[in-house]
């Protein structure tokens, strides 16, 4: 495959570009560093399992909803209350979420990379996912790397649904080109999602596996499609990665 071939990557937003770990800042200023680590834990965990529920269910509500429901979740699941504008402030806290060190760098390399066409993917709403990038104190500054920013909000489900994926090849032009397309996410559920339906995906591990057991370890994979079609330690790893795979196995395997 030459170098010069067209590379199309589309990027999970929240845990792979953006750390919603951050929230934990917020969190912190009203329960103290611990427990504030831990009641993001819970949310991040409740709003994963909302979507899912949701999917399961036939059901959609934006994001944003989502979100705020599983916070309210994660304190009475914590034991602790706060008022309805410290709980505005928390959501609002998502317009500002900080990248991962390994961010700029990638995105800057696929800048100077004209063969590589890169998107946002995220279960967030149009209007959510557009202030998280664009307000975002270190994202902001590249957005003009993504060509689109592509949400599920016209499709009304979630990842890892299959016809959020199918929204996504068709967005960039791949409905019939499937395994040409990346995804880069640092979510398993997300990376099992998109190889269930023909894409290739580089899982982002940068704790050592997504239950600290080290690399990968979820098995949905081997009753699905497979897992990651490589594994790599954050976005500039992901880019140089993925150019090397094209280049050594062309877009299909």
């Amino acid at each position: 495959m030459a170098s010069n071939s067209e590379i199309v990557i589309a990027f999970d937003l929240y845990g792979t570009l953006l750390s919603t770990e951050s929230i934990a800042k917020e969190l912190a200023t009203h329960f103290g560093d611990e427990k504030a680590q831990s009641i993001a834990a819970l949310w991040r965990r409740f709003q994963l399992e909302y979507t899912w529920r949701m999917n399961s269910m036939g059901l959609y509500k934006p994001f944003s909803d989502i979100t705020h429901a599983s916070l309210e979740h994660a304190l009475a699941e914590s034991s602790v209350i706060l008022s309805e504008d410290n709980i505005a402030s928390l959501m609002k806290a998502y317009d500002s979420l900080g990248t991962f060190p390994d961010v700029a760098p990638g995105l800057k390399d696929i800048a100077s990379s004209p063969n590589i066409t890169a998107y946002v993917f995220s279960n967030g709403t149009d209007a959510m996912v557009s202030s998280s990038v664009n307000q975002s104190p270190s994202l902001s500054s590249h957005a003009s790397v993504f060509k689109d920013l592509i949400t599920v909000q016209e499709v009304k489900a979630f990842k890892p649904h299959p016809k959020v994926y199918e929204h996504l090849l068709k967005k960039v032009g791949k409905a019939n080109d499937v395994g040409s397309v990346w995804l880069v996410s640092g979510n398993p559920f997300d990376v099992v999602g998109a190889r269930a339906v023909g894409m290739q995906a580089a899982w982002v591990d940068r704790k050592g596996g997504h239950h600290g057991a080290g690399g990968w370890t979820d098995q949905l994979g081997s009753l699905a499609r497979g897992g990651p079609t490589i594994v790599v330690d954050g976005v500039e790893g992901a880019v140089e990665g993925i150019r090397k795979w094209v280049e050594e196995n062309g877009w299909r395997k």
